[in-house]
């Protein structure tokens, strides 16, 4: 749950520096993403042993504030490949995915 709070966090900041992102969004917006994400940011280096559930808490409360901002970046077209939540997940296992495809199979090796 840490892990994943910390790697919404930080995908969230990535995407909201982002040149493409910055044209697409209020300043207001951007800045009420920054702001939370540095919140969270800022709890999780003062409580790296806090149990499973505060995570998880912590990562609602982010998603209770981004998501419908994220939500209008995707309506207005400006999220980035890779950026986001879903996106940059997906992405990502399709990559692998392809790079077994290519690899022998058991026909070629027999």
């Amino acid at each position: 749950a840490k892990n994943q709070l910390e790697s919404y966090a930080f995908q969230l900041k990535s995407t909201m520096e982002e040149d493409g992102v910055k044209g697409k969004l209020s300043e207001e917006d951007r800045k009420k993403v920054l702001d939370k994400v540095s919140e969270v940011t800022s709890w999780l280096d003062k409580n790296q042993t806090a149990e499973k559930g505060e995570f998880e808490d912590k990562q609602k409360e982010l998603e209770k504030v981004c998501m419908p901002i994220m939500t209008k970046l995707y309506q207005a077209g400006g999220v980035p490949s890779g950026a986001g939540g879903m996106a940059g997940g997906s992405s990502g296992s399709a990559g692998s995915g392809g790079k077994k495809s290519q690899g022998p199979t058991i026909e070629e090796v027999d």
